[in-house]
């Protein structure tokens, strides 16, 4: 199975060092320590570097807090080659993107930029929008849905950060399920599909989602509303139980009626010194053979 990397372009960002549970890293400017629970490993840096750090969070039973040092301000940007994104530290550890992401957004520029055809692009789960920045960028139409408006409002900012105002993106805040009823019902179609759905959340109505048990009920819906030449169906997911195969599994089986090949593995996250690469995600992905 493979692994992507990051960073694997220019990119403003590096994990310095990991293991004690946590992961040193720098965004931009600023460096964070953060907790990460895959780093079971000791830290291979000595305890003064770690503590040059700006920001720490600190986990608790209910939630969490970050610890500064100095003037942090309350938002800052980071760049990826012709890209930039807002980040801000949120109360759940969060900065507003995952940077193991990023070579997904080079294979998806690449894979749009390449389709010799216009691309319509769903974004499920899409959070902050990094993924619909790099879309839009190379040239796709997307429809970005998440069930929280204040990504939406923070996507909304990363675009406009990135001047792509007047490219065509719409913004939905719903439930990913029912929404994706609704297209099915309107007989709505899409070239591509990224979804990078939760563990576990709620819907705008308070609809509980468990990733394990629907998973599959969604995968099969949206394969309802894929164009019958499909370009590509991507899948992320963090902290659950299954297996890459698993999400591979699932997915042939969700798109065994279109022409295409299927793989998944990791995103790994290379340290700068080399030596203990960080795995933080699972994916699995579909691709269209000769969807021109």
């Amino acid at each position: 199975m493979p692994t992507l990397s990051a960073p694997t372009a220019q990119f403003d960002y590096e994990l310095i060092d990991s293991g004690n549970e946590q992961k040193l890293e720098r965004f931009g400017s600023y460096t964070l320590i953060r907790p990460e629970p895959k780093a079971i490993w000791k830290p291979e840096l000595d305890s003064r570097q770690w503590q040059m750090a700006q920001g720490t969070y600190v986990k608790k039973p209910t939630g969490g807090y970050w610890k500064w040092k100095g003037t942090v301000p309350s938002s800052w940007l980071i760049r990826r080659t012709d890209l930039s994104f807002v980040l801000k530290p949120t109360s759940f550890k969060h900065v507003g993107i995952f940077p193991e992401q990023e070579p997904v957004w080079q294979w998806i520029q690449t894979k749009v930029q390449t389709a010799g055809r216009p691309v319509r692009m769903l974004n499920l789960f899409g959070y902050t929008g990094a993924a619909t920045v790099a879309a839009l960028k190379a040239g796709a139409q997307v429809t970005h849905v998440d069930a929280s408006k204040e990504s939406i409002t923070w996507a909304n900012e990363n675009v406009k950060q990135n001047r792509l105002e007047g490219k065509p993106v719409r913004w939905i805040v719903d439930d990913v399920g029912k929404f994706v009823k609704r297209e099915l019902n309107r007989g709505s179609k899409y070239d591509a599909i990224l979804m990078d759905p939760p563990k576990f959340g709620r819907g705008v109505d308070g609809q509980v989602w468990k990733l394990e048990e629907d998973l599959p009920k969604l995968l099969s819906l949206c394969s309802s509303i894929l164009e019958s030449k499909p370009l590509f169906f991507f899948i992320n997911a963090y902290a659950i139980q299954l297996s890459s195969f698993s999400l591979v599994n699932i997915l042939s089986q969700t798109m065994k009626p279109s022409r295409g090949i299927v793989d998944g593995g990791e995103l790994v996250l290379e340290p700068k010194n080399k030596t203990y690469p960080l795995s933080t995600t699972i994916f699995a992905r579909w691709e269209g053979e000769n969807v021109k």
